[in-house]
């Protein structure tokens, strides 16, 4: 096959995939996400390969807020082959109002938190961050389509960069739900 021909079946199959995908280009995993940290940085999901990754918005005056604890302890106990990066976001009640250095003062303080933090983003809406379109959109993740509905809402990921369940936020870090998830 000449190279004209190559180029061209390839372009067909990436047009193709996008179509497919509602517009949206589908990602098979995690693995192609860097996002901003907290206190200055890159999160590159890829050094995560071969561990879970539990993903949760987080705020720092909601109900939920208390969850810190709970995740710090399931982060050290399971730090072997477990990942939790929190995502601060301000999308509901206005409850992570914080600068950045505010957030990682009120974390380390509160609950010594340990974990990787994320720079603030927003988890929906017109100005969603991409990870968290791929973590909600199954067009994306090739999994299932999820609404995150308050703080503290929890997306699990195994060893292979795939979604593999989502936890409302009522659901805390130290429950049967989650350890049996983590041990699948």
């Amino acid at each position: 096959m000449n190279f004209l021909k190559l180029i061209g079946l390839f372009c067909f199959m990436l047009v193709s995939n996008f179509v497919s995908a509602g517009g949206k280009q589908k990602t098979e995993n995690i693995y192609g996400f860097k996002v901003a940290a907290l206190e200055g940085g890159i999160i590159d999901f890829s050094k995560y390969k071969g561990k879970k990754i539990l993903i949760v918005n987080t705020a720092s005056e909601c109900g939920y807020t208390p969850q810190y604890e709970g995740l710090e302890k399931l982060y050290k106990a399971n730090k072997g082959n477990l990942v939790i990066v929190g995502f601060p976001a301000n999308n509901f009640g206005a409850q992570e109002p914080g600068t950045h250095s505010e957030i990682a003062v009120f974390c380390k303080k509160n609950y010594g938190v340990s974990f990787p933090m994320a720079a603030k983003i927003s988890v929906k809406g017109a100005d969603q961050a991409p990870i968290y379109k791929w973590l909600t959109h199954k067009t994306l993740n090739g999994v299932q389509d999820a609404e995150v509905k308050w703080n503290f809402h929890k997306f699990l990921i195994d060893e292979n960069g795939h979604l593999i369940a989502v936890f409302t936020s009522s659901v805390k870090p130290e429950s049967d739900e989650i350890k049996r998830a983590l041990a699948k």
